[in-house]
C-alpha cells in the first residue's frame, strides 16, 4: 500500500437463526489504540478485541450508514494472546509477538444492518474515511451479483417454514453458476468470523438474502395477490412477497402444501428434460385478416435446436423417434407442459378448449401483448419461446436519424493542424426512421391513420408504439447541436452519455437513435471501417526508411485521427514496426512545418531504442531525453523543449516530473508499452493523464480484447471520457462479458473502441508476407531422482500447512509452494541454495545442453529466457564452461549502457548465447540475430511468453524461429501448459497476470495439481 492504513472496516455476514434474511454487520480495526501488554495468566475464553474502534469511531468512520449497534464474539487469527492485524492494516510501531499461530475469541463492537439496506450501506462507505477490507469488497461484488440476478429475472419465489415467510431464491445456471462457484471458492474467511464452522452456508445466505432484498427492491410498491383469485393463504403468500414484511399467516399444514407445490412445480419447469416451446409466426402479406399463430411444440431441455411440433406429436402412436432418449409419452407430457405453461400465460385457454391444441391464432393486437409480456414471462418460467428475427431488431420500432455535419478541421487553430477531438461541438437535424431509413411523408401520415400495435411497412413488420410516433412527429426535421464524442457513442452502438452532459437526450424525447451518418472524417469514424477509407500520406524525404503498405496506412491512420484531434491506440504486433510508424508521424509533422514538441514516456530499457531508431530514421528530428539526476527543471525545462521536437522520459518521471510537465502545451503525447498504465488508481496513470495535449497515442503490442478493466484505463488516457466512467464501463461491458459471456456487448465495445484501435499481427500475410515461419514446440523433461525427491518433499509437507490455514496465510502458501516446485524443476541447487554441482543434477539441464549442442554445430544463435535471476547466472556459469565460449546474461541489475552494449554485441559479434531474465530482457530489444528461443521455465501467461519470444521473431528476422517450451514431465508444469495449450484463445482471462488464480483452489484440487505422477524421473 503507498498508504499508512489506519482505520480499516471489516465485514461479517450473520444468518437468522429462525430462516429469515441474514445481516450485515461491520467492525473496525483502529491503528491509533494502544495495544495493551499482555497480562500474565489464564486468559478468558472470550476477551475484548484490543484495537477493534468503539462504536462511536466506528459510526463516525461508516459515514451515513446505520443501523443497530451491538458486540459479537468473533473467531480471528490470533498469536501471542493477541489478534493477528489484518494485511491492510498498518501501525507505526509494529507489534512484535511471536509464537503459534491460532484461532482465538473475540468480541467486537458492531453496527448491525438489515439485508435490505446492505447495498445502499457499503455503497455509502467511504475510502476517504477508512481502509476497505476483502469482505466488505466481496460483499459489494456479491450485491452487484444480486440485482444483475434480479434484473434478468434470474430468481423464482418460495416459501420458508416454521414460521411461514414469502421468499426470493436466485436460479443458478450455466454461466450464473459458474460465476457463483468463483465467488464462492473467493470467498474471504473474515466474512464468517462470527460463524466460521460453516463458511460456504453463511455465504449462501447472504446471496440468498441480497437477492430476496434486491427483489423486493424492484417490486417497489406493488402488491400482489390482492384480487379475489386463489385460496387466501396463496394470496396471503403473494402479498407477502413484496414489502418489507415477509411472513404471512397460514397454518403449517397449509403453508406445507403451499411449498409442496412450488416445489414441484419449480422442479419440473427448472429441470425437466422436455419443454413446452412456443414459436410466433406472423401472417403472410396475403393475408387479409392479418392473423399470427403461435404454434405449440415440444423442445429438448438439453439441445433447443431439437423442437416437434404438436401437430407431429398428435399423429404419433408411441415415443417420437427425436425425443426417444428423453420420453415415452409426448402426448400426456405435451398436455402437461401446456397446462403448466397457462398459469404463466392464460391466453392458453383457448387453445387448451381444443382436444388437440397445436395452433393458437392471434390478432395484432393479441400478438403484440404475446411479443411484450408473455413471451419473456414463459421464458423466464423456463419454457421454450421462439420469436421472429425482427422483433429483437432495433429495425422493427420507429427511431431517430440524426445527420451531422463534420467539423471542419480547424488547421489553423494554434498552428497545431489539430481539431478539438470529442469535445467539438457539430450541428445536426433529425428525421423518422426503421431501419435507418428516412420516412417519407405519406409514410408518417400512414402510420399516423393505423390503430394496430403492430404494422407492416416496406415489407416488414414493426412496432408501432402511439407515445413515440406522436413523440416523433414533434421532432421530425429539427435541428441541434451536439458533441463529437456523443454522435460517435450513438453512432457506433455505444448508447447515450450518461454523465448528465448530453446535449441530443432533451431533443429526442427518448427516441431510440437508430443510425448517425455524416459526412468527411465523421463519416468515416461512423463507418466503423477507417482503415480501409483513409488517403495515403506522403512520406517525407526527411525520413531515412521505407514503410512497408501496411505501415504507411498505419500513418495515413494516425495522421487522419491527429487531425480530428481524436487519439489512437496502436496494438500492432510486436515486431511490426510501430516505433517506425511514430517516428513517421513526427517527421511528416516536421515537414508540414505544424510546430509543437511531442512527449514520448516509455519505460526506462527502451529508451535508447527510441534514440537510436530516431538518429537512424528522422536524423533531422531533434530529440531529448529527459533523465537523469542533472535533467532540466523549471525555466531550463522550457527551454529545452522550446528547442526540440520530441521529449523522451520514463514513466517514473513522468509521474515524478508531472509539474514541469503540465506547464507545457504537448503537440501530442505518446505512451509506450502502454500496460504500464493499464492500473487506472495508480499515481503515474492519473499523473500522466493529467498532461495537456492536442491528442495522445497509446502503444502496445499486446491483444487487449479479454482485459477490459486495462481497456478502459488506456482509453481514458486516449481519449479521456469516451467510455464513460469506470463504474459506467464495468456495469455496461465488463460486468456482461466477463462473468455472462454476454456477445452483444462484446460487439458493441468492439464496434466503438474499434475506429480508434490498430490491430494487425504477424501471422496474417495480407499484412506481411516476407517474414519467416515459427515453430513452436513443448519440450518434455524428466526429473532425476534428486529432484523428484524434493518434489514429493516440498508437496508433502505445503500441503499439510496449506490444509491447516485460511484466508491470505493460505494464498502466501500455496503461492511459496509453486515457487518451490517450479525451482526443483528447474535445478536443485536453486532451491536448496546449496552452493554444490550444477552439471547432472537437473534433466531440465541435461535437455537444454543437448539442444546447444545442435544450435552451436549449425552456428545459429540462441535466447535463454528464465523469470529467476539466479537461476540465469547458474545457467550463464554453467554453458560458459561446458561449451568454452562467452555467454551474454542480462538481469534487472545491468545498467542501460551495458545492456545497449550486450544487444549490439549480440547482434553483430560473435556471443552466440544470450541468458535473459524474463522482466529485464521480454520486452523492448531486438535481438534478430537468434532464431532459437528457449523458455527453460514458464511464466504460464501466454502474452508475457510471447512478448519474451518477440525479441527474435520480428521484422528483420530472416531465418525461421524455433520456440522450445520447457516443461517437466509428471509435473504441475505439465498440466497447466495442457490446460493453456488446451484454452489459449482464454488464457488470459484463465491465468490471469501471473499464478494468483491458483490460490483459489480448494486442497483437493491443489492434491491432484501438485502430485508426482509416473513417469517423472529419469530411469
Amino acid at each position: 500500500m503507498n498508504e499508512v492504513a489506519v482505520f480499516v472496516v471489516h465485514a461479517l455476514w450473520r444468518p437468522d437463526p429462525e430462516g429469515g434474511p441474514g445481516r450485515l454487520a461491520l467492525w473496525a480495526e483502529d491503528a491509533t489504540i494502544e495495544v495493551p501488554r499482555r497480562r500474565p495468566g489464564r486468559a478468558p475464553k472470550v476477551r475484548p478485541h484490543p484495537f477493534a474502534a468503539p462504536h462511536d469511531r466506528l459510526i463516525d468512520a461508516l459515514g451515513p450508514a446505520r443501523g443497530k449497534s451491538t458486540t459479537l464474539a468473533v473467531r480471528l487469527p490470533t498469536r501471542g494472546g493477541r489478534p493477528v492485524d489484518s494485511p491492510q492494516l498498518v501501525r507505526d510501531r509494529v507489534d512484535e509477538s511471536s509464537g503459534p499461530l491460532s484461532a482465538g475469541q473475540w468480541q467486537v463492537p458492531v453496527v448491525e444492518v438489515d439485508a435490505g439496506a446492505v447495498v445502499d450501506t457499503l455503497a455509502a462507505l467511504d475510502p476517504e474515511r477508512a481502509v476497505l477490507a476483502t469482505s466488505v469488497t466481496h460483499l459489494i461484488e456479491l450485491g452487484r451479483f444480486a440485482a444483475d440476478l434480479v434484473g434478468r429475472g434470474r430468481l423464482l419465489p418460495g416459501v420458508d417454514l416454521d414460521p411461514p415467510r414469502a421468499t426470493w431464491r436466485p436460479v443458478l445456471t450455466g454461466p450464473d453458476a459458474a460465476w457463483s462457484r468463483a465467488l464462492a471458492q473467493s470467498r474471504p474467511a473474515s466474512l464468517a468470523a462470527a460463524d466460521p464452522d460453516r463458511p460456504l452456508t453463511v455465504w449462501a445466505d447472504a446471496l440468498d438474502s441480497l437477492v430476496d432484498a434486491a427483489a423486493r427492491t424492484a417490486a417497489g410498491r406493488m402488491r400482489l395477490g390482492t384480487g379475489r383469485d386463489g385460496d387466501p393463504v396463496t394470496r396471503a403468500w403473494l402479498a407477502a412477497l413484496t414489502g418489507h414484511e415477509r411472513r404471512f399467516t397460514a397454518t403449517a399444514a397449509d403453508a406445507a402444501a403451499l411449498a409442496e407445490g412450488l416445489a414441484g412445480w419449480q422442479a419440473d419447469v427448472l429441470t425437466g428434460p422436455v419443454r413446452a416451446c412456443f414459436r410466433l409466426v406472423e401472417p403472410a402479406e396475403t393475408d387479409r385478416d392479418q392473423v399470427f399463430q403461435v404454434r405449440l411444440a415440444l423442445q429438448a431441455a438439453d439441445e433447443p435446436s431439437l423442437v416437434v411440433d404438436a401437430a407431429q406429436v398428435w399423429k404419433a402412436r408411441g415415443p417420437l423417434p427425436a425425443l426417444a432418449r428423453h420420453l415415452d409419452s409426448p402426448q400426456e407430457t405435451l398436455l402437461a407442459e401446456l397446462g403448466k405453461a397457462r398459469r404463466v400465460y392464460p391466453g392458453l385457454d383457448a387453445a387448451l378448449r381444443t382436444a388437440r391444441p397445436a395452433v393458437l391464432p392471434l390478432d395484432t393486437a393479441a400478438a403484440h401483448s404475446f411479443l411484450q409480456v408473455a413471451a419473456p414471462a414463459l421464458a423466464t418460467a423456463g419454457f421454450g419461446v421462439q420469436l421472429p428475427g425482427w422483433w429483437t431488431k432495433p429495425a422493427s420500432r420507429l427511431g431517430v436519424r440524426i445527420t451531422a455535419s463534420t467539423p471542419a478541421q480547424p488547421g489553423a487553430v494554434a498552428g497545431s493542424g489539430v481539431a478539438v477531438g470529442f469535445a467539438a461541438i457539430t450541428e445536426f437535424r433529425h428525421d423518422l426512421a426503421v431501419g435507418g431509413e428516412v420516412l417519407t411523408a405519406d409514410e408518417l401520415a400512414e402510420l399516423s391513420a393505423a390503430k394496430a400495435p403492430l404494422v407492416r411497412l416496406r415489407g416488414q413488420w414493426i412496432e408501432l408504439d402511439a407515445r413515440r410516433l406522436a413523440a416523433g412527429l414533434r421532432v421530425v426535421g429539427r435541428t441541434g447541436t451536439a458533441s463529437v464524442g456523443e454522435l460517435l457513442r450513438l453512432g457506433l452502438g455505444a448508447g447515450p452519455d450518461r454523465s448528465g452532459s448530453g446535449l441530443i437526450e432533451g431533443l429526442i424525447e427518448g427516441l431510440p437513435v437508430e443510425s448517425v451518418v455524416a459526412d468527411g472524417w465523421l463519416g468515416d469514424l461512423l463507418s466503423g471501417d477507417t482503415e480501409l477509407r483513409l488517403a495515403p500520406v506522403d512520406v517525407p524525404d526527411s525520413f531515412a526508411g521505407r514503410l512497408r503498405p501496411y505501415q504507411a496506412r498505419g500513418l495515413a491512420w494516425l495522421d487522419f485521427l491527429h487531425r480530428a484531434g481524436l487519439g489512437a491506440l496502436l496494438a500492432d504486433d510486436m515486431g511490426l514496426g510501430k516505433t517506425v510508424q511514430l517516428l513517421a508521424l513526427l517527421a511528416r509533422d516536421a515537414a508540414a512545418g505544424e510546430s509543437g514538441p511531442s512527449l514520448l514516456i516509455c519505460p526506462m530499457s527502451l529508451v535508447g531504442n527510441w534514440q537510436r531508431e530516431a538518429a537512424r530514421f528522422t536524423p533531422t528530428l531533434r530529440v531529448h531525453v529527459h533523465h537523469g539526476a542533472e535533467r532540466a527543471r523549471g525555466k531550463q525545462f522550457s527551454d529545452v523543449v522550446a528547442a526540440a521536437d520530441l521529449i523522451v522520459t520514463t514513466y517514473s518521471l513522468a509521474a515524478r516530473d508531472a509539474a514541469d510537465l503540465r506547464r507545457i502545451a504537448w503537440r501530442r503525447v505518446v505512451v509506450d508499452e502502454a500496460q504500464a498504465i493499464k492500473n487506472a488508481a495508480t499515481r503515474q496513470a492519473t499523473a500522466i493523464r493529467s498532461l495537456p495535449a492536442g491528442t495522445r497515442i497509446a502503444v502496445t503490442g499486446t491483444p487487449v480484447e479479454n482485459r477490459l478493466a486495462d481497456l478502459w484505463s488506456i482509453f481514458e488516457f486516449v481519449n479521456p471520457g469516451m467510455l464513460g466512467t469506470a463504474t459506467t464501463f464495468k456495469q455496461r461491458y465488463a460486468e456482461p462479458i466477463e462473468k455472462r459471456g454476454d456477445d452483444d456487448a462484446a460487439a458493441r465495445l468492439r464496434t466503438f473502441t474499434q475506429p480508434f484501435i490498430l490491430r494487425r499481427v504477424k501471422t496474417d500475410r495480407s499484412i506481411i508476407s516476407d517474414l519467416p515461419d515459427k515453430l513452436e514446440m513443448d519440450v518434455l523433461c524428466n526429473l532425476t531422482a534428486e529432484q523428484a525427491g524434493l518434489y514429493r518433499a516440498v508437496v508433502d509437507d505445503m500441503l499439510q500447512r496449506i490444509e491447516s490455514s485460511e484466508g491470505i496465510e493460505r494464498r502466501g502458501l500455496v503461492l511459496a509452494t509453486m515457487t518451490k516446485l517450479k525451482q526443483v524443476c528447474n535445478h536443485p541447487a536453486q532451491f536448496l541454495r546449496d552452493g554444490g554441482a550444477v552439471a547432472g543434477r537437473s534433466g531440465k539441464l541435461q535437455r537444454l545442453d543437448e539442444i546447444l549442442d545442435e544450435v552451436l554445430a549449425l552456428g545459429e544463435k540462441a535466447l535463454l529466457f528464465t523469470q529467476y535471476a539466479e537461476f540465469g547466472a547458474m545457467l550463464r556459469g554453467h554453458l560458459t564452461g561446458r561449451f568454452g565460449r562467452e555467454v551474454l546474461f542480462l538481469h534487472g541489475g545491468v545498467a542501460k549502457p551495458a545492456r545497449d552494449e550486450m544487444v549490439a554485441r549480440f547482434q553483430h559479434e560473435d556471443p552466440a548465447l544470450f541468458v535473459l531474465s524474463l522482466k529485464a530482457g521480454g520486452t523492448g530489444l531486438t535481438l534478430t540475430a537468434a532464431n532459437h528461443v528457449v523458455h527453460v521455465d514458464r511464466w504460464w501467461n501466454p502474452a508475457v511468453e510471447d512478448q519474451a519470444t518477440d525479441r527474435a521473431y520480428r521484422i528483420g528476422q530472416r531465418r525461421a524461429v524455433q520456440v522450445r517450451k520447457f516443461v517437466c514431465a509428471g509435473t504441475i508444469e505439465e498440466k497447466i501448459a495442457g490446460m493453456i495449450r488446451d484454452k489459449r484463445g482464454l488464457a488470459a482471462r484463465i491465468v490471469g497476470s501471473g499464478e494468483d488464480w491458483l490460490t483459489e483452489l480448494s486442497t483437493g484440487q491443489l492434491r491432484e495439481l501438485f502430485a508426482l505422477e509416473a513417469g517423472a524421473v529419469v530411469e
